[in-house]
Order: C-alpha cells, then structure tokens, then sequence
C-alpha cells in the first residue's frame, strides 16, 4: 500500500508540474529573469503549493496522525547555519543557470529531454560526492 501510495503522488506530483508549466525550462528561466521580459506566472503556481501544503500540514497537524493510522514524523526546526545558506545558494544558482530543480529535472529526464539527462547525472554525481565528502568528514 505505501509503494502505490507513492507512486500515485509522484504522478500527481509529475502531473502538476507538466501542467503548471514548472517543467519547462524557458517558462521557469522567464520567471526568474527579473530585469528581462519576466514571466510572473509561476509565482502564483507557488503560492498555490504553498497554501495547499500550508492546509494540508495544519489538517494532519489537527489529525495527529498520518493517513495509514501510523504516527507522523515531523522533522526538527532546522537553524540556518553556513552549510543550509550555502546549499541554497547552490541550488539557486543551478536553478537560474539551468532552469531546472530536481522534481522536474526528473519528469523531463523521463520523457527523454537530453539537457534534463544531463542535469540529473550531475545532480547525482552532486550527491555522491557530497555523500563520500561528508562520509570522510566523519571519519
């Protein structure tokens, strides 16, 4: 049942980024393109996440549960710290250069993009190497 769970949300998540235009590379680099001709479109599929999520988190919060009767795991209050900022920064900077972020990095890696393929090999070999880098670390 958590494996069909699963994949019905990342459908429903993949989906939603097709139809939202968040899976295009050139809608996603106009929105970010501030002093150019600036696509607002996508702030408002972001706002709609964020109150969708917002609602869903204060629901389950309210419920005290999560959907198979099982307990909820909420994470811990992150602090920002220099490795958070950092990463963020990364992240963005990938973002504008590329016009991608993982989620649709990978439904156009599955429909076969080569530039959304070429993405997703260097995001995994990203979290390799931060892998093996933090495994050394704590050596």
């Amino acid at each position: 049942m958590k494996i069909a769970s699963a994949l019905l949300a990342g459908l429903l998540f993949g989906l939603g980024l097709i139809v939202s235009g968040m899976a295009d590379p050139a809608k996603v680099l106009g929105f970010l393109d501030l002093a150019g001709a600036w696509d607002p479109s996508l702030a408002f599929v972001m706002a709609g996440a964020v109150l969708a999520a917002s609602l869903g988190y204060a629901w389950l919060r309210r419920r005290g549960r999560a959907l198979d009767g099982g307990p909820l795991h909420w994470p811990p209050p992150a602090r920002v710290d220099v490795r958070l900022a950092v990463g963020s920064l990364v992240f963005g900077a990938g973002w504008g250069l590329a016009g991608f972020c993982p989620g649709p990095a990978l439904v156009n890696a599955a429909a076969g993009l080569p530039q959304a393929l070429i993405f997703v090999a260097a995001m995994v070999a990203g979290m390799a190497l931060f892998s093996a880098l933090d495994y050394l670390k704590k050596r």
